[in-house]
């Protein structure tokens, strides 16, 4: 039986998905941006 594939760690999915990454990058404030026109709760994790 093959491992699952996702083998949850915290740290690297803040780092990867968090809000200091998103606004890195010009796709990241773009994600920001649709999320915030859909009137989303949560913008990041």
């Amino acid at each position: 039986m093959p491992k699952r594939t996702y083998q949850p760690k915290k740290l690297k999915r803040i780092r990867k998905h968090g809000f200091r990454a998103r606004t890195k990058t010009r796709g990241g404030k773009l994600v920001f941006k649709r999320r915030v026109l859909k009137k989303r709760q949560r913008l990041s994790i």
